[in-house]
């Protein structure tokens, strides 16, 4: 089975401030990016369902064709550095995406 970093250079996570998370897919090449950045295939209740996220009106997503990449940010569940943070960076938070099949 083959699931979206098998398309991607990186997938990664990062905050976007302590209150957001943003996911980055760079794409490896025009083909990947399309498969990745299709609405059919990525979409927000996409994000939702991987990341446990109640109000798919949070969720924002940025594809960027010129870069092959998609960008997606979304609330943080706990807020950085919170006691309940067990990832202060938000470096963790892309395996979900970076494990998610792809598409037959």
């Amino acid at each position: 089975m083959r699931v979206v970093a098998d398309l991607a250079h990186e997938v990664r996570s990062k905050n976007a401030g302590p209150f957001w998370v943003t996911l980055e897919v760079f794409a490896r090449d025009a083909d990947g990016y399309a498969i990745v950045a299709d609405p059919a295939f990525l979409d927000e209740p996409v994000i939702a369902r991987l990341y446990a996220i109640d109000d798919v009106r949070t969720i924002q997503i940025f594809r960027i064709p010129e870069l092959n990449v998609v960008k997606i940010s979304f609330p943080r569940p706990v807020v950085q550095g919170g006691l309940l943070d067990r990832d202060i960076h938000a470096g963790q938070h892309h395996v979900p995406l970076a494990l998610l099949p792809l598409p037959a």
